[in-house]
């Protein structure tokens, strides 16, 4: 009857061995630890909450400067015309004059063209990255939960250890290690 238990111990034994290979998880673990290593500054609660606040404070708001900036752009030629009409003075004359008087508003003026791809790319953007932000914060404690487990290194000898003893047991129990029980003289 023993034996028949043995066979069975064996089997889990070889199989605790084996399959954390088969399944490749040494090089699985690896990467996991890795990737928690990498996150692990910036899944910290107060860097969480400082990029959620530069997104909601920062980022959101500038949605309607990007959105005002491609509307805007196409107008910067009306409104030098505008300006040098007014003024009485030539489209040319108005540049110089505002990059004499005005120099940051006439470089923002003159980019306007050049930023609008740029500009066009914010809503999308923040579309992008509002899950991102949202999944950051709805996730501090779970990343916390999981960082404070062992080295993920060690998973695979959480099983192979157990195995190996398993066989140990089962293998020493059926006489595998020349513990060969006596046989009877009449068999």
């Amino acid at each position: 009857m023993t034996r028949k238990v043995l066979w069975p111990i064996l089997l889990i034994g070889i199989l605790l061995i084996v399959m954390p290979f088969a399944i490749s998880l040494p090089s699985k673990a690896s990467a996991g630890q890795t990737m928690l290593n990498e996150f692990h500054p910036i899944m910290q609660p107060a860097v969480v909450k400082m990029a959620a606040n530069y997104y909601y404070e920062t980022f959101v708001p500038l949605r309607a400067v990007a959105n005002g900036g491609v509307q805007a752009a196409p107008e910067i030629p009306k409104l030098i015309a505008g300006l040098a009409t007014q003024l009485h003075m030539t489209p040319a004359q108005v540049q110089q004059f505002l990059g004499a008087d005005f120099p940051a508003m006439a470089k923002l003026l003159a980019s306007f063209p050049q930023l609008v791809p740029v500009f066009t790319n914010v809503p999308p953007g923040l579309d992008v990255y509002k899950p991102l932000v949202t999944t950051m914060q709805e996730n501090v404690h779970n990343y916390a939960q999981i960082d404070s487990l062992p080295n993920f290194n060690l998973f695979t000898w959480f099983f192979v250890i157990p195995g190996i003893l398993l066989v140990l047991l089962a293998a020493s129990g059926l006489g595998v290690f020349g513990v060969f029980r006596r046989r009877s003289p009449g068999a």
